[in-house]
């Protein structure tokens, strides 16, 4: 098999598979317990959260464990909009979000609130200028993440957040980091970030363990699980100690030689877009600058067909964000590309486990569904 579906999820290394096991088997105390086991439980889930905060650049008590990244954003938007009840009920978001984003400003919209969608640009980027256009006296939340998981655009976000300072702004700044956390600069205390998601499976972790940071600032934010009081009464729940773990430990293996890491995956990625760029017709979409997402197109090719052919092979990419389930992708139709080059969209990324090998078979692949097409017209 070739994987090339890294921005999809990760695979999950032996290690972080093993200290799971560990704690599913040796340590499965409940870390409220208040027996040595349920003590060592809490003193491991303590370890590990000041072992993903240290990755992230906070404290261990800015950071909250939760089920995955979507939970994250949902989480982050309501606190925000309860932190703001009192300055108004407008949000900034982009249009080429997650859906965990973007479908929860849906339903606000349903319930009165006012969304400003900002529209990237023919590059996919979109830039604080438009923020600072959008930004008005009753902004209450402005949502934008780091890394668009289709094209790998990096967005503004630290330069958002001087905008906001600059501007004295009430309105909170959330950001989606599921792509970009331990692949691109990521400082949410530097940068001024209100809050920010995060979440395992990304980065060779496991699924079912994300995490949200909300900054020191924001004073008694309103809980997501009213419950036992775990997670400091604003995520209640027992702990999920297992994933928690795998989480920990997937984050101590990326920042092994994890410059090094990041430089591998952009010198593959560069290998890979000038090979297929000799495959004729083929265009890059987008100019994304993170180091694990390219997103290409055939046009004319539909991207469906070439998943399926190329997956039949044993070589897995996507026609996408993996959670569009094969429907057409918001982010290309809000790159305003043609009927043609919108269909043949691709998109193939990249981990530390990635060889040039993967690359190569897929581009025979590609190769091969385009000649074996053609030839059927």
């Amino acid at each position: 098999m070739h994987y090339l579906d890294h921005a999809a999820t990760t695979p999950v290394p032996a290690e972080v598979a093993q200290a799971m096991m560990d704690v599913l088997t040796n340590q499965f105390g409940n870390p409220s317990a208040q027996y040595p086991l349920g003590q060592e439980a809490k003193k491991l889930t303590d370890r590990c959260r000041a072992t993903v905060a240290k990755a992230l650049g906070c404290k261990p008590e800015r950071l909250f464990f939760t089920s995955c990244g979507t939970e994250s954003d949902n989480w982050a938007i309501h606190a925000a909009l309860w932190q703001g009840r009192h300055v108004g009920r407008h949000i900034i978001t982009t249009s080429v979000e997650h859906s965990a984003i973007l479908q929860p400003c849906k339903l606000l919209e349903q319930q009165g609130y006012e969304v400003t969608y900002l529209k990237p640009g023919r590059t996919g980027h979109v830039t604080v200028e438009q923020v600072e256009a959008a930004l008005r006296e009753d902004t209450v939340l402005v949502s934008m993440m780091l890394v668009n998981n289709e094209t790998g655009c990096v967005f503004p976000v630290q330069e958002t957040a001087q905008l906001l300072r600059q501007k004295k702004s009430r309105a909170l700044l959330h950001c989606d980091a599921v792509q970009g956390f331990l692949k691109v600069p990521c400082d949410p205390v530097a940068w001024g970030v209100d809050m920010m998601s995060l979440s395992a499976h990304k980065i060779g972790g496991p699924k079912g363990i994300g995490a949200l940071y909300i900054a020191e600032s924001l004073r008694n934010p309103r809980p997501l699980l009213p419950g036992g009081g775990q997670e400091l009464g604003l995520r209640s729940g027992t702990e999920a100690t297992a994933q928690i773990a795998g989480f920990a430990r997937a984050v101590e293996l990326r920042m092994e030689n994890h410059a090094e890491k990041l430089a591998k995956m952009a010198e593959l990625k560069a290998y890979c877009l000038e090979k297929m760029l000799t495959i004729p017709t083929m265009v890059q979409v987008g100019r994304g600058e993170a180091p694990h997402i390219l997103s290409l197109s055939l046009p004319g090719y539909p991207s469906a067909n070439i998943v399926t052919d190329l997956g039949a092979k044993g070589i897995c990419i996507s026609a996408g964000s993996a959670c569009h389930k094969g429907k057409s992708s918001h982010v290309v139709s809000a790159l305003g590309l043609d009927k043609r080059t919108a269909a043949g969209v691709i998109r193939l990324s990249f981990g530390p486990e990635t060889t040039t090998e993967d690359i190569d078979a897929a581009y025979e692949a590609l190769r091969e569904h385009k000649e074996k097409r053609f030839a059927m017209l």
